[in-house]
């Protein structure tokens, strides 16, 4: 079961009161990810945002140009996001997420979630600030990456 405790100490939740967390809790749910199991498939429906308890779990796109896909981003510490597109219109995952060791993560339903951050403004506007933040730096990674195909 996932506790406001767990919760308030995620950097994406960090500084909601109490009853936010609480509000949350309910949209939360403990998945487990095994080596080589793929969370979700760059293009399909986002139906889910994930955040990283422990584990590792990469980012790969796949380039047009080429057969293979290339690796964006390597979550490895614990609290970081993954698969934000489960928010964010959309709702289409851009990329490909395969845990490269067994990974736990909570798993938040992104429909659920989006009501209830309507119905709170305040809350919404935090978390979707540290959202922000999570897209700059994958959208700096991935140019990173694609700059060292060419």
């Amino acid at each position: 079961m996932v506790t406001t405790e767990t919760l308030s100490r995620l950097s994406l939740f960090e500084g909601l009161p109490q009853e936010d967390l609480e509000a949350l809790t309910g949209l939360c749910q403990e998945v487990t990810c095994h080596r080589g199991e793929i969370l979700f498939r760059e293009g399909e429906t986002a139906k889910k945002m994930y955040i990283l308890l422990e584990g590792v779990v990469t980012i790969q796109v796949q380039l047009t140009s080429r057969p293979e896909s290339i690796t964006v981003g390597v979550i490895n510490q614990p609290g970081q996001v993954v698969g934000w597109s489960g928010l964010v219109a959309p709702r289409h995952y851009t990329a490909t997420a395969t845990c490269q060791a067994d990974s736990r993560l909570l798993a938040i339903e992104g429909d659920a979630c989006m009501r209830l951050l309507e119905e709170n403004p305040e809350m919404g506007f935090r978390i979707f600030r540290q959202i922000a933040e999570v897209i700059s730096s994958r959208l700096r990674n991935t140019r990173v990456a694609l700059l060292k195909t060419l």
